[in-house]
């Protein structure tokens, strides 16, 4: 269970689903400028569009692209970067390309614009040609493996001093196998290579310029890409943002920190309904009940509908407390099966994450911020013990130690976000993954942004789930609408 909710936990859920290096004036021109420009093998590409696979519907059509494994050697050994296409749908009104990212870092995109194809208006989709892509590394895009076992995938691990050894050997472990098994790949996996991507496919494709929607770490991939190439950022829609300073290891520790305000709230909206749940009349009984039911189930495994789950089982599913309603059925269900009603069917465990998104998790983030990670395990056993203080429900799980403290060196230093490009960012009060905070830090990043604020609004992504923020995101992509100012709209009622 733990393992699942880690391996998305910065990939975007809507209502559908759910210091530059390199100058892009000189490096991406789509013209090719002089015939010995060694990027223009890749700038100048012929795409060969084909039929995709049977799950994929019949209108969209899918391609490879080559694009070099290192910018600074477009000589030297290549990737494939594999895309599809939906063609805007009125060739006369059609205003370019609206590239998808939903979010990971490790998660494929293929997929993103063929699932939200139903859920997108006719206005957007006679406008752009809809493109998906799998980011270098992930899904078919040169897929990365580290040969990662099934135990070795637990991410989501919970500190404890009788068990910290053992997670310091599986950090240690894990990086060096994912060293072991991809080598100099590993380190150029990074995401400001796939922001260079990104404007390879916009060469490729024979567009000036790209409008791009992408939620949770898509945010920050959006971010990187106007950083690089300002230039070329048409409309940016920043759905759920990550917090482009605390990227990294701060980006574990938000969530920490955004979960015990969310828990309180929803110890609140229980108490008042202690008649429905039976979790307790005052908030304070409803937290303490919850705690009880960690406890019993770390001393004997709960038989659910999920499967067994321990008392830390139940806590890494933080996200949870942030959708009141839902949250207390499941801790009503779950005091039920400590008391010894056990559901009809128990369900086996779930599924393990695939295991290249957690290789692609781990080279992105690692790779990205490796010089911003303690090396040092005593100082990951100290926030540990300080931030389970803290932030009780998963502040251990959030600050214990990671494979990026054995990661090695990335092929370049962090980006910073730092730019006046127009973007629209569009956020939910009570986000798990990306709290609120985070986007305030992302929208203070890029100057020329504007932010809308889902008032109560819960969950990790907005674009399509049937708020307020649908109306001003449609204006923007369809007629390039920009809000003066940022806006607080409210969520819809009914919960």
């Amino acid at each position: 269970m733990r393992n699942k909710r880690m391996a998305s936990l910065l990939v975007v859920c809507t209502a559908a689903t759910l210091a530059a290096t390199l100058t892009p004036e000189t490096t991406f021109a789509v013209s090719g400028a002089i015939a010995n420009d060694p990027m223009r093998q890749y700038t100048q590409q012929k795409l060969h569009w084909r039929h995709c696979d049977a799950k994929t519907p019949a209108t969209f059509q899918c391609a490879t692209l080559k694009v070099p494994l290192d910018y600074d050697d477009p000589g030297g050994r290549q990737l494939d970067i594999a895309v599809n296409r939906l063609k805007a749908s009125s060739p006369k009104e059609r205003r370019g390309v609206l590239l998808f990212n939903p979010g990971g870092p490790g998660a494929p995109g293929l997929g993103l614009p063929v699932v939200l194809e139903a859920y997108l208006p006719q206005e957007v989709k006679r406008r752009y040609d809809l493109i998906g892509f799998d980011p270098r590394g992930i899904g078919q895009s040169s897929p990365l493996s580290c040969g990662l076992s099934s135990d070795e995938l637990n991410f989501d691990r919970a500190y404890y001093a009788k068990t910290f050894a053992k997670d310091v050997r599986w950090a240690r472990l894990v990086a060096h196998k994912c060293a072991a098994e991809e080598g100099d790949k590993l380190r150029h996996i990074t995401t400001r290579n796939t922001a260079r991507d990104m404007d390879v496919v916009r060469a490729a494709l024979g567009e000036r310029k790209i409008s791009y929607y992408a939620g949770s770490y898509g945010t920050y991939l959006g971010a990187v890409y106007m950083q690089l190439f300002p230039q070329r950022a048409d409309r940016f829609v920043l759905d759920s943002a990550v917090d482009p300073v605390r990227y990294g290891r701060g980006t574990f520790q938000q969530m920490a920190e955004g979960t015990e305000p969310a828990f309180v709230r929803w110890s609140e909206w229980t108490a008042r309904r202690h008649t429905a749940y039976q979790l307790g009349t005052t908030p304070a009984e409803v937290r303490g009940t919850f705690w009880d039911i960690v406890a019993q189930a770390n001393r004997k495994p709960v038989v659910t509908d999920e499967g067994l789950l321990t008392g830390d089982d139940i806590r890494s599913a933080r996200d949870i407390f942030f959708q009141e309603q839902k949250a207390a059925a499941w801790v009503a269900e779950l005091k039920k099966a400590t008391e010894g009603a056990e559901p009809a069917t128990p369900a086996p465990d779930p599924e393990l994450p695939p295991e290249n998104e957690i290789a692609g998790l781990l080279a992105v983030m690692c790779g990205d911020t490796s010089a911003t990670w303690p090396r040092d395990p005593e100082q990951y056993r100290r926030d540990a013990v300080r931030d389970k203080a803290r932030y009780p429900l998963y502040g251990d799980f959030a600050s214990n130690i990671k494979p990026c403290a054995f990661w090695k060196q990335g092929s370049e230093t962090p980006t910073t976000v730092n730019n006046d490009v127009k973007a629209l960012i569009l956020q939910n009060e009570w986000d798990p993954q990306t709290p609120l905070t985070a986007a305030r830090n992302m929208h203070r990043a890029l100057r020329g942004s504007r932010m809308v604020t889902v008032a109560e609004g819960e969950g990790h992504g907005v674009y399509g789930a049937g708020s307020c923020a649908d109306e001003v995101a449609n204006a923007y992509l369809t007629t390039g609408q920009f809000p003066a100012r940022d806006l607080t709209c409210h969520a819809p009622t009914g919960r």
